[in-house]
């Protein structure tokens, strides 16, 4: 508990003033803690099935392109340059027909990059589109997730028993689930309304808020089932007593997607 405590106190020193800072720092920023993911997920992977040095290479590759070259306006309209869409199937599907072994590179490997690529760099994409957005936007999805995440695992802590997902995700239950939308939404909404947009109607503030911390947490199951299926705890050990980035931004990866959705609204 000290050890996890200590490590969020630090990682909340590092990550502040880099949301306040802005700009290329921020955008540098982001895109490390995406090459970390990707490393992660690629690390997940070769758990079970090595993958070529070649394959592993281009993967970097296209998240860069995912990451410093898409663009985003001041209304958040956001664009993916199609030829990186194209590179992405063309770059990782041709190998299969390539190396013609299952054992090495196959059909499935293919997609689990293609996939997970788009996925990852389309998410953090938004991260930096978002920060280039509104930096208040961008604290308050980030609060969402902190607040629901800290709750949900120490009222899961003091009265859980009711468990929740045991076959994705042992620990979790309901008790910490309802305490940790709960506070994660009184938090999140209060926030927003004083410091973002006191005129956005109430109603709407909490169904939005309310859906994105739910969904956060189920990002967050999702990225579970993800290790559960490779029998691994943790994506990596990065970040004492959390485990890795992708650990720690499962959840806000899914809210930050989530919001996308409601933007035409505000």
């Amino acid at each position: 508990m000290l050890q996890r405590t200590l490590s969020a106190g630090i990682a909340l020193l590092i990550i502040l003033p880099l949301f306040f800072i802005g700009g290329f720092v921020f955008k540098i920023a982001i895109y490390i803690l995406a090459v970390i993911g990707l490393w992660e997920f690629l690390k997940m992977k070769c758990s079970k099935k090595e993958l070529p040095i070649f394959i592993d290479f281009i993967s970097y590759i296209v998240l860069t392109f995912f990451i410093l070259f898409n663009q985003s306006t001041d209304a958040l309209i956001f664009t993916i340059d199609n030829r990186i869409i194209v590179g992405l199937f063309f770059v990782f599907l041709i190998p299969t027909v390539l190396y013609h072994n299952q054992d090495t590179y196959d059909i499935v490997d293919a997609f689990y990059l293609v996939g997970g690529i788009f996925f990852l760099g389309t998410s953090f994409a938004f991260l930096i589109a978002l920060r280039d957005y509104n930096l208040w936007i961008l604290l308050y999805l980030f609060l969402i997730t902190a607040i629901t995440d800290t709750y949900a695992y120490l009222v899961g802590k003091l009265i859980g028993k009711n468990k929740l997902l045991t076959s994705i995700s042992p620990n979790k239950t309901w008790e910490g689930t309802i305490g940790g939308t709960f506070f994660g939404v009184l938090v999140a909404t209060i926030f927003y309304h004083l410091v973002i947009d006191s005129n956005l109607s109430l109603t709407i503030l909490i169904a939005m808020t309310l859906f994105l911390s739910i969904l956060g947490q189920f990002g967050d199951l999702v990225f579970s089932s993800i290790k559960r299926y490779y029998e691994k705890k943790d994506f990596s050990s990065i970040i004492p007593g959390h485990g890795g980035i992708l650990d720690r931004l499962d959840s806000l990866i899914f809210v930050v997607l989530g919001f996308i959705f409601f933007l035409s609204i505000l």
